[in-house]
């Protein structure tokens, strides 16, 4: 259905494609333009303002990203549903309902760790917990109270190369993703700060973007990582705050970021004075590299979890903040959450003391590279990115096939993996290749029995191409 609303620009400030954004966001928000109405094309409605088809076109792209419109190529821009009704993606649904009604169902959409001894040392731990004095069930947790936690992160994390820090530096998280919104609430300033991503990469770096309001602008990559070329071209175009990097575990392809590329990277993010943030939820083994961190102690943040090491279901995670911010980056969570529940701080204590704990990490990483070897013993003879101490691998799909036609035929034979899509900023362009993730709850042998599905789908391509 085509639409005859069309805004006004009169009485705007600022420049015109905001003015374009704030009109539509309000006509969204009072009922003007409805869910699922149609917006006009960009050159018609280009033409009724008396603007450049580019402004609008920009506009377009920042709703997009926001959520407030939705893009179908050859159909045209809509309004789209609120928030609310977005919680869960199709495929999260998905993903459920074939869970519940079919066994035989094999999700490979989001890593799952194999069970090498952690689920007993985390109830052991909570068991501990649960015996401690009452005031630890009682009363509001306190800075002092978190010392002996923070201790317990030092020293998990001190045979990693982040640079200086001490416990005091700590600042505990609800997992990784809620890292990345509290280094953004502490780092970003202004209405509508500019945040760069690699054009593909993880998606919380884009939701978290949205939670502080913020526009997040694709920067070229290679096989190397970010191109330091075009970040530096973006960040004067855009007067980034913030360039956001996974250089040892890049999500999705998997690639790992050589010392050359990190340096050129930080070098560009200097001259332009941005701020980096460095996501290392993905690891598994040892770092190969010296840590961004490390490399730029003076404007690097750094994010990490236990999920992929000893479990997601805690839900834990740790920030650090350049050299003398660490008050702002502790003022974000404490003003967001108060900190961790204390007898999850506890736990976690216990957990990452356990004299145990590296023995078990060590058996975890070894199970799931076993997984590694059986996908690529299966899928080798096809362009497969893998790595033993990474928990995905990243295929490009042969000729005939396309990304979201490839996902729907293995959902089809029972097989659940990502498009690179799902990686890409709404308005970019991906590759015609998927993501597939190791998912250790599953026998070796029916993982095995998923690849060689994956397999069969690869070598008989349709006749027409699948969009």
């Amino acid at each position: 259905m085509n639409t005859i609303w069309q805004p006004t620009l009169e009485g705007r400030d600022g420049p015109k494609y905001r003015a374009v954004v704030d009109a539509i966001r309000e006509a969204t928000a009072d009922g003007t333009l409805p869910v699922g109405q149609k917006l006009p094309p960009v050159r018609d409605l280009a033409w009724q303002l008396s603007i450049t088809p580019g402004t609008v076109a920009r506009a377009y792209t920042i709703l997009t990203d926001e959520g407030v419109l939705e893009s179908h190529v050859g159909r045209g821009t809509f309004v789209a549903a609120p928030k609310s009704q977005m919680q869960e993606d199709i495929w999260s649904r998905s993903l459920r309902r074939l869970e519940a009604t079919d066994p035989g169902h094999v999700s490979l959409f989001a890593p799952r760790l194999a069970d090498m001894g952690q689920v007993a040392l985390i109830r052991e731990a909570m068991k501990h917990a649960a015996e401690a004095e009452p005031a630890l069930f009682l009363n509001y947790p306190t800075r002092d109270y978190y010392q002996p936690v923070r201790e317990a992160v030092r020293d998990w994390l001190s045979d990693l190369p982040l640079g200086p820090f001490g416990e005091e530096d700590v600042v505990l998280t609800h997992g990784g993703q809620n890292g990345i919104c509290v280094i953004l609430q502490a780092a970003l300033t202004g209405s509508r700060p500019v945040l760069l991503v690699e054009e593909l990469s993880y998606a919380g770096f884009r939701r978290a973007a949205e939670l502080m309001r913020a526009e997040v602008v694709a920067v070229r990559m290679d096989e190397q990582g970010m191109d330091p070329e075009d970040l530096d071209r973006l960040a004067r175009i855009h007067g980034a705050q913030m360039v956001c990097l996974t250089p040892e575990v890049q999500n999705p392809t998997g690639g790992h970021m050589p010392l050359a590329r990190r340096k050129a990277l930080l070098a560009v993010a200097e001259r332009h004075d941005m701020q980096v943030l460095e996501d290392d939820c993905y690891r598994m083994g040892a770092a190969r590299e010296p840590s961004l961190r490390a490399l730029a102690p003076d404007r690097c943040w750094h994010v990490s979890s236990i999920s992929k090491s000893l479990t997601p279901a805690l839900r834990v995670g740790f920030a650090l903040a350049p050299l003398g911010r660490t008050a702002e980056l502790r003022k974000a969570a404490e003003y967001g959450y108060f900190g961790l529940s204390q007898p999850l701080a506890e736990t976690t204590r216990l957990l990452l003391t356990h004299p145990r704990i590296h023995e078990v990490v060590a058996r975890v990483q070894a199970r799931m590279a076993d997984y590694v070897r059986v996908a690529v013993n299966v899928l080798g003879g096809y362009d497969l990115r893998w790595d033993p101490e990474v928990p995905f691998l990243w295929l490009t799909l042969p000729a005939g096939w396309r990304a979201a036609g490839f996902c729907r035929a293995a959902e089809r034979d029972g097989v659940q993996i990502r498009s690179a899509d799902e990686f890409s900023l709404r308005d970019g362009r991906a590759p015609h290749a998927v993501r597939i993730a190791i998912n250790g709850n599953l026998s070796l042998e029916v993982f095995e029995s998923a690849m060689e599905r994956l397999r069969a789908l690869l070598s008989d391509p349709p006749e027409q191409i699948s969009v």
